[in-house]
């Protein structure tokens, strides 16, 4: 059983394609995950939509919460916290993270940067030791395979890494950094491109994504189905 956690931090509610105005990331990752779930109807989906309901952002109240030790927080710093709880508890719980997150102005939209501060803790997905010297980070999330898949929408192009505006595209770099800070290295992406030029070449860029997307589920797929025949079944106690 592959557990997915399916976020979408789109300020477009809509799917392109299908609804006026509708939002290409969108797009990319409900096909992912409907491709998956069609080949693996067991497999357990949870779905966060950020864009239309953005976790809390870091304020004075969480910070004074987050680093007040435990034994010491109030109800209200309990309260605070509740909801950054909840997004690290899913993402434990999580075997493959789908994100679909358009590139705004260089870097992820705001309600996936409140995603990532709320999932970014330490004491619960990375441990700060000051003993081990020079790299006092020891990630909590490394305790088995987890696996990413970005999937973003551009008004450039030429910004995947390698291309000529890379360096103006943080979106992927940040996500890399971050969940590879807490143990997550796997990581996947794909983009639709162009949106700013429109006509045959945006076409072309939807294309290939979507074609793209086929094929990463049909190689995730594969490899989990390979690591699952490989794994010793486990003895009934």
């Amino acid at each position: 059983m592959t557990r997915l956690l399916h976020l979408d931090a789109s300020a477009r509610p809509g799917l392109r394609g299908v609804d006026p105005h509708g939002s290409y990331s969108r797009a990319l990752s409900h096909r992912f995950v409907s491709r998956w779930h069609a080949a693996r109807p067991a497999d357990p989906i949870r779905y966060r939509d950020l864009g239309a309901a953005p976790p809390q952002g870091v304020d004075h109240d969480w910070i004074r919460a987050e680093f007040t030790p435990h034994d010491r927080r109030d109800a209200q710093m309990i309260e605070r916290l509740a909801e950054s709880n909840a997004l690290v508890d899913e993402l434990i719980d999580t075997d493959l993270l789908v994100i679909g997150a358009p590139l705004y102005n260089f870097g992820m939209p705001t309600p996936l940067k409140a995603w990532v501060d709320g999932i970014v803790r330490i004491g619960r997905t990375v441990v700060f030791d000051p003993s081990r010297g020079d790299d006092p980070y020891v990630p909590l999330l490394a305790d088995r395979p987890r696996r990413v898949v970005v999937l973003s929408s551009r008004g450039g192009h030429g910004m995947d890494a390698g291309g000529p505006l890379a360096h103006m595209n943080h979106l992927e770099p940040h996500l890399r950094t971050a969940l590879g800070f807490i143990g997550i290295h796997d990581m996947h992406s794909i983009a639709v491109e162009n949106e700013e030029f429109g006509g045959e070449r945006l076409a072309a860029s939807v294309a290939e994504a979507h074609a793209r997307v086929d094929a990463l589920v049909d190689t995730l797929l594969a490899g989990t189905a390979a690591t699952a025949a490989t794994t010793p079944a486990t003895a009934a106690a």
